[in-house]
Parts: C-alpha cells; structure tokens; sequence
C-alpha cells in the first residue's frame, strides 16, 4: 500500500451514530436523536434509506455556531421536547457526533437536567457516545447495544426469565434477523434479539404512514434480559474484545451466561450455533432446518468445479469480513484480500483461525480505505469480489463480478432482503457466488457457452 497519503481517499467504513441509529431503529417505539449538526443525521438518513427503502426519521439536536461555542443543552431539551410531542415514542437513543465529543459537551448534565422535569411515565431515555473519529459504525453498533442493556437492564430482578435467551445479533439484514428468530424457534427457545429491526426496517406496505415503524426489540423484554438463561454474541472480531460487548456487561452484572461466536456464516460457524441452541434447549432443532444443512454440503458438491481455486477479495466490516472468510474457504475459494476500514487489530488473527488451510499470500489490511484496496487488487489478481456497493468502480475497473452484501447496498433493489446468516443464507449467497463466476466464464469468452 502506498505511504503517500495520510487522508482517508473514499472511505472503507462509516460512521459511529449510524451504527447506534440503526440500533434505536429495531426497538419498539424508539426515535433516534443525533446531539450535533443536522448534516449528522441528513448523511446517515442518506445511508439508511439507500439501503433500506424505507422512510427513515432521525431527530437531531441542530448544533449552530453559538450552539458550538455555548454548548447544546439548550437544543437538546428542546429537541427531545419536541420529539415526544409529535412522536409520542416509548424510548428515545440519543447518541453524539463528532462536534458535540469534540467540545466536550456535557450530555449527561444535559439529559440530567431534563428528567427532573419530565414527567414520571416519559420515554425512557438512552446515551451512547459515539464520536465518528473515534471508530467505525459497527462500533457505534457494538456501543449502543451495550449501552441500552447498561441503561435498560435491571439488574435487581431476581425472578428468574425461564428458558429465555438473549441474542445480540451483530448487523446483519432484516431477512437475516427474521432467520435466526426462526431458528431459535426451532429449538422452541424464546429469544430477546437486541436490536431487531426486521420489520421496521422492511415492514410491509402501509395504509396510513407511521411515525414511528411498527415492530421492533419488546421493550418490555429489555428489563429482564438479566435474568436469562445465557447471552448469544455474534462476531469474531466484536468478541475478541468482549468488555465492549453486551453479553460481557450482562455477565458482569447479572451472572448470566455469555457465549461468544462468529456470525453464522457457512457450514462450521452455523453448527456452533446450532450446538449451543442445542446446549441451552435440550433439544436438536427441527427436522426441516437440519435439511437446510444437507442442502448447504450439497450445493458444495455441486458447485466446487466451479469455485475451486478461485481467488477472493473481501471487504466490508471486519465480523463480516472474517465470516466471509470462514465460508469462501470451506466452499474451495482462496481468500487473498481481507480488507475493512475498522482498526481493531484481531482481523488478521480471527481470519487465520476460521481457514481451513494456511493461505501464505492472503494480504489482511486493517483501516484501509478503496484506493489502498484498489493498490492491493492490482497484485492480488481476484477472480470475484464481495462486499458493499462502494466497490463497484474497483469492480468495473478489474473487470471482475461484485457480490453486494453489507453496509451499504445502494445500487440494488433487495439490499434488506439479501441473506448469508444460517445454512439457508449461506446456501442463498454460494449460488450467488457460483452464478456470478458462471456469468463471467460465459460474457468473457469469445464463443460464449450454452451449457456450464
């Protein structure tokens, strides 16, 4: 990679407040409140509704130059009065941008000051710092989760919530979530998923517009979510670091059980999730989901001649990136570009943990924006490339299939609809991968082939 420049050149992740507002979409009710300018919540409402094709309302405290220099207390109180007002929601998210963080701006004080005149039924109220320079948007993510549980949580209840489980499902699509609530019911194992926006995110047609989406995490649920039976994290990389996770704070505040795994992505990273519903159920899961699996090593057969020995170039957030990894691997595809924009410093580390062999010549780059990725492609010489929509000029430009998948997918229809989690997703994704290697041989070749 070129050591010329010391400025991001197009950017390989997003921003903090939009992975907490995404976050605060998939609970019950809850309105997202930006503390900062209103371009904060104008370029992530850009993002979600590109992807999402949904309406999306984000509040936003409207930071001004004297608002800068004074501070915003005053805008934030008259935001969230605002906001319940017309909005009338259950909870409000409020979560801080790089301007507000950057002048230290006492938010806490600020929210402080509020309740003691709000009145006692009012929305629940919950803060997450999340300055952009800080991190990317899956830590913003990662953030806010915690930070609902650490707000929400009451960790005095001492009934215990039988057989329930919590599920902190990491950022994954509507159709994904909507999956692994199916799976869990399988095993006839109620599960809390922290956020859940499968429907407020891809709801179905409205007769009457809605201010706030129905659907959403049971905010009623949120409370005993300390008193369940173990807490499920997904991903890797969010759980190298666990003290930054939910299920760690669940842990250490109300003893309960936190197991950590990959996303399930692909053969081997599914069965342990399915091995730990099993541990916690008593039961195998259904016969039909067991199929599911049969059909995934089928499709392996299947398609290996065509993606045996095939080069890949990931990118995109770093658990996806790593559980991309896991599956091009065990499919036959030789992962030889590992790139995301997150700096967490396990990627390299996570990924040589799910290969199935040692690949020698795999370049990981960590904070990597698309020119560096663009520099790296050159050498690498990928034969497809799966990620978000961003790397479509570097696709263009190579000559070679993109599979959109990620944040964000904003030249497709379907982007909240596309699955990889769980053997039914992962099988959904390999006939993609197949089908578009197929389609390169053919619109490549000089006579074309009828039959492949």
């Amino acid at each position: 990679m070129s050591t010329d420049y010391i400025a991001t050149r197009n950017a390989c992740k997003l921003c903090m407040p939009l992975g907490a507002t995404l976050v605060f979409k998939g609970m019950e009710q809850t309105m997202p409140f930006l503390h900062g300018s209103q371009g904060c919540s104008t370029y992530i409402r850009r993002y979600m509704i590109s992807h999402f094709r949904e309406p999306v309302d984000i509040a936003s405290s409207n930071f001004t130059e004297e608002s800068a220099v004074f501070g915003g207390g005053d805008n934030v109180k008259l935001g969230l009065k605002n906001i319940i007002e017309q909005y009338k929601p259950k909870a409000i998210g409020i979560a801080t941008t790089c301007l507000s963080e950057t002048m230290g701006d006492d938010i806490v004080g600020h929210l402080r000051e509020f309740k003691r005149d709000m009145p006692v039924d009012g929305p629940h109220l919950i803060h997450v710092s999340t300055p952009s320079y800080a991190a990317s948007h899956a830590e913003g993510f990662t953030a806010a989760v915690k930070a609902v549980v650490e707000q929400l949580v009451d960790s005095g209840i001492s009934q215990f919530y039988g057989g329930r489980v919590n599920i902190f499902p990491n950022m994954i699509s509507p159709a994904d979530l909507r999956y692994v609530k199916e799976i869990a019911d399988g095993f006839t194992l109620p599960a809390v998923i922290l956020p859940d926006y499968s429907e407020t995110l891809d709801g179905p047609s409205w007769g009457e517009y809605a201010l706030i989406p129905p659907g959403g995490t049971p905010l009623e649920d949120i409370p005993w979510m300390g008193q369940a039976c173990a807490s499920i994290s997904f991903g890797r990389i969010t759980n190298s670091r666990p003290e930054y996770t939910a299920a760690y704070s669940l842990q250490q505040r109300c003893g309960v059980e936190s197991i950590y795994l990959g996303m399930p992505v692909g053969l081997r990273e599914t069965d342990r999730l399915y091995e730990a519903l099993a541990a916690l159920s008593g039961r195998t899961g259904s016969p039909e989901q067991l199929k599911d699996r049969g059909r995934l090593v089928d499709a392996f057969v299947d398609g290996h001649k065509y993606v045996s020995g095939k080069r890949a170039l990931i990118y995109g957030e770093e658990d996806l990136v790593v559980a991309l990894a896991s599956l091009y691997s065990e499919a036959g595809l030789i992962p030889v570009v590992c790139a995301s924009g997150g700096e967490s410093g396990h990627l390299r580390a996570e990924i040589e943990k799910v290969l199935m062999r040692p690949q020698p010549d795999l370049v990981v780059a960590q904070g990597a924006d698309f020119a560096d990725i663009d520099e790296i492609a050159d050498t690498a010489r990928p034969d497809i490339i799966i990620g978000n929509s961003k790397g479509y000029k570097l696709a263009r430009r190579l000559g070679k299939p993109l599979i959109r998948l990620g944040f964000p997918v904003h030249d497709r229809m379907g982007a909240q609809r596309i699955m990889h989690c769980g053997y039914r997703g992962a099988l959904e994704l390999y006939d993609r991968i197949v089908n578009a290697l197929m389609d390169a041989k053919q619109e490549n070749s000089d006579i074309g082939y009828s039959y492949l």
